[in-house]
């Protein structure tokens, strides 16, 4: 499984550095590229800020909290993590889509975008920046289920003690 985890990190590292490279050569100064009109276009942007472009002006914050991140869940999923393999496969997402921005940030200053949702007017983003969003939907939605199960397993052991406690109490009630 470790390989697995690592193909997946270093796949998603090396598949966000080079279409970013792409971007780089080919959307650089140019017009946005419509690859559906009006609905998907490559579109070369320099993000200096967070997800999103959000807080352009605290990119150091973001780099330490970056590094802080990628190195915990490294250590957590390469050490401690006991979950099954969707989890840490998800896991592995996330930390190859942090790898790879924050070499953008290290390299150049900023992070280099280039997909672009012009149908939903969504900010520009990246490879990397989709693989920490798909990583991260489908943790919540696994958790999410797992915690409705726990709860539904929970609720019917409460209900199962209580038939049972008023049972014994008509038994007793009988006697």
């Amino acid at each position: 499984m470790i390989l697995i985890l690592i193909s997946i990190l270093v796949g998603s590292v090396a598949l966000d550095q080079l279409t970013k490279w792409l971007a780089v050569v080919y959307l650089q100064g140019e017009p946005s590229f419509p690859i559906w009109q009006d609905v998907l276009h490559f579109t070369f942007v320099k993000n200096e800020g967070a997800a999103f472009g959000m807080l352009a002006d605290h990119r150091w914050v973001f780099m330490t909290f970056s590094t802080v991140a990628i190195i915990g869940l490294s250590i957590y999923l390469f050490g401690f993590c006991k979950e099954n393999k969707l989890v840490k496969i998800c896991f592995a997402m996330i930390i190859g889509g942090g790898i790879g921005n924050m070499i953008d940030r290290v390299a150049l200053g900023y992070v280099v975008d280039f997909i672009d949702f012009t149908l939903i007017d969504f900010a520009v983003f990246n490879v990397a920046d989709s693989f920490v969003t798909v990583g991260a939907c489908i943790l919540l939605v696994y958790y999410l289920r797992e915690t409705v199960k726990e709860i539904r397993h929970s609720k019917k052991g409460t209900a199962g003690k209580a038939e049972h406690e008023v049972e014994n109490a008509e038994d007793t009630d009988a006697t």
